[in-house]
């Protein structure tokens, strides 16, 4: 049995609901799985796990810095075991946006962070302007205006490609 850890960093919950489906297809097999949020993850004990997967969310161009903080502190640990790491954001819904080699905040992330995750990935969120406050849906809309995403108050769409979701766990699962 195979003990894995998967810790997610996330601003609306896509990255959550990802880390959790994440879970589900891996508990087809005998693992044992737990899913923990980064604001809780001090709470266990990380060395008794056997594979990390590290899931987190962009926003304005961001990472949560508890991942960077949780990433140096424990980065010769994650090293030594089976790991991964994920990033969701709407830039991602781009075709060449969603490759870990072209896509910027995962260059940046590596640069910063200086932990080469032995898989990663890039996973397309979600735009639901109803679920922001004002700020967030005026800065989001912006964006997406520039991009050339949606701008739509009645926006609700997710851009998630589940089945690049699946590739991902069956690399993991090798």
């Amino acid at each position: 049995m195979i003990r894995i850890l998967i810790i997610y960093a996330s601003v609306d919950g896509q990255t959550k609901k990802i880390s959790e489906y994440i879970a589900t297809k891996r508990k087809k097999t005998e693992n044992e799985i737990i899913t923990i949020s980064i604001e809780n993850v001090e709470s266990i004990n990380i060395d008794e796990y056997d594979e990390i997967v590290i899931g987190a969310a962009i926003r304005y161009g961001k990472f949560n810095k508890k991942i960077y903080k949780f990433i140096e502190k424990n980065k010769q640990l994650l090293s030594s075991k089976v790991n991964a790491f994920f990033i969701v954001n709407a830039t991602a819904r781009k075709r060449g946006k969603d490759n870990p080699s072209t896509n910027s905040y995962a260059a940046k992330f590596i640069k910063r962070s200086q932990w080469q995750p032995q898989n990663i990935a890039i996973f397309a969120g979600r735009i639901n302007y109803s679920k922001y406050n004002f700020f967030d849906r005026a800065m989001i809309k912006f964006i997406m205006k520039i991009t050339k995403g949606p701008t739509e108050q009645s926006t609700n769409i997710e851009f998630t490609n589940w089945q690049k979701v699946d590739e991902f766990c069956s690399i993991l699962e090798t």
